[in-house]
């Protein structure tokens, strides 16, 4: 299996780097960043732009994937739903456009969240765009699905870029494990994510959209 990712040095893109260089079943990764992440990796091959509106002149770069992990976001807190739109719907539904073009059986995963509004009418701001990004994504692809986790909890040496989720996560590190056992519905891991994002890349989902309940149904038991 060959992958595209987008948001590799996010969170949770981290986290699903990690398991796509894991794999034995993955062969090679793209990653579209907006500067040189440092790793080094013989399955990695990094593509560096600033322009994430318009991907039609490295089309030829997408060539030949199995799967694109749509891993890039950013929190609505502070943001005009002009902003947000830009970097969740415009960015996300660029490289999707593109990809439709070179690569239209190409499985892509959308990371949206819980709680996404898919009508579109709601209240909350960041929930009507996720929904929105969410439908354009099925409508173009026959291969698309979002995935909805909850509260994700950073395992191996992953970390947040933003401060005050550090420190949230530092808070909440010790009691993890529980939590996961008594929220199943609410809570999921990075490493359940990209192994999730694996599993459906290679053999797809009853459903085109995943809440957390179906997230936590991976694990580390899926490789073996």
């Amino acid at each position: 299996m060959k992958v595209i990712l987008f948001g590799a040095t996010g969170m949770v893109g981290q986290g699903v780097l990690r398991e796509c260089l894991r794999d034995p079943k993955v062969e090679a990764v793209l990653s579209v960043l907006r500067t040189p992440s440092g790793q080094r990796d013989p399955k990695l091959r990094e593509l560096v732009r600033k322009d994430f509106l318009d991907f039609t002149d490295v089309a030829g770069e997408f060539a030949g994937y199995d799967a694109c992990f749509f891993c890039l976001g950013v929190s609505s807190f502070g943001m005009s739903e002009e902003d947000y739109t830009r970097v969740t719907y415009d960015f996300t539904m660029a490289a999707a456009r593109t990809l439709a073009e070179v690569n239209p059986d190409l499985t892509f995963v959308y990371v949206s969240g819980q709680g996404t509004d898919g009508t579109e009418r709601g209240r909350s701001m960041w929930a009507r765009v996720k929904g929105r990004t969410e439908n354009a994504l099925i409508a173009l692809l026959p291969n698309a699905y979002a995935f909805r986790p909850g509260f994700i909890q950073p395992l191996h040496g992953v970390r947040s870029r933003t401060r005050w989720y550090r420190l949230l996560y530092v808070l909440i590190s010790p009691f993890g494990t529980l939590l996961r056992r008594l929220f199943p519905r609410a809570v999921t891991t990075t490493e359940q994510l990209g192994i999730a994002m694996l599993a459906v890349a290679e053999g797809g989902f009853p459903r085109r959209v995943l809440e957390n309940r179906d997230l936590t149904g991976f694990g580390p038991e899926a490789r073996r």
